[in-house]
């Protein structure tokens, strides 16, 4: 039996996550504005450095977004309690998952958005923009993993695992672009060029977060608790 949205309801609970985080992912903001001011001094160091930082701000991002809104909620049973409340499963699934998106999204789109100008607007090669895509197209995809893993499993220690793994692999990502002539040659210059194998990256990357994404929902759909 397909049950009803409570939209006022889900609406409150994602304005309730978004003004208990706001002020934190106001400073991961400020962080990436950093990073991408170095980014932008397009020296050897400075790129270095603020590679690094930017990797640490998104990546703290997926994993503050994940970890407030829901291991923490958990382990201080404020889920418990919102679920005394009448709100369905569903209602509560969509709301997290809503919520969710916007806490890790806002910050994500920024930190892209900020990238993408920086490497136009400065002598950074415009080349790299495909490598930065998809770089956050794997931070993305990441995050979407993780995320599927904490509404489904409640045990702490194997949604840490889950998020430190997926968050640690973007350094043999990294390195796998690096292997990938079609990709590292025009990340040199300034031509953007979307190779068969970027796009076929950006393509995967895209779908699977798609598809945890909606396996969240559609795992949800009738069970008779949030867990």
């Amino acid at each position: 039996m397909s049950q009803e949205l409570n939209m006022p309801l889900i609406r409150l609970l994602v304005v309730k996550d978004w003004q208990l985080f706001q002020k934190q992912l106001a400073a991961l903001v400020l962080a990436g504005i950093v990073a991408l001011a170095l980014l932008g001094l397009a020296k050897p160091w400075s790129f270095y450095l603020g590679s690094l930082l930017l990797i640490v701000v998104l990546v703290a991002a997926a994993c503050f977004a994940i970890g407030t809104s829901l291991l923490t909620e958990r382990k201080e049973q404020t889920l418990a309690f919102v679920m005394s409340l009448p709100v369905s499963p569903l209602d509560m699934t969509v709301s997290k998952l809503a919520g969710n998106l916007i806490t890790f999204g806002v910050p994500f789109l920024v930190l892209l958005l900020g990238t993408l100008l920086v490497i136009l607007g400065t002598p950074l090669p415009d080349g790299l923009l495909t490598m930065a895509i998809l770089l956050f197209g794997h931070v993305l995809l990441a995050y979407c993993l993780s995320l599927t893993v904490a509404m489904q499993v409640e045990s702490e220690g194997w949604n840490l695992f889950v998020m430190i793994t997926s968050m640690v692999l973007i350094n043999p990502f990294i390195m796998l672009l690096g292997q990938i002539d079609s990709i590292r040659e025009p990340a040199r210059g300034n031509d953007i060029v979307w190779s068969t194998p970027a796009l076929a990256i950006l393509a995967a990357q895209i779908l699977l977060s798609l598809a945890a994404l909606g396996y969240i929902l559609w795992r949800h759909r009738r069970r008779a608790a949030f867990y």
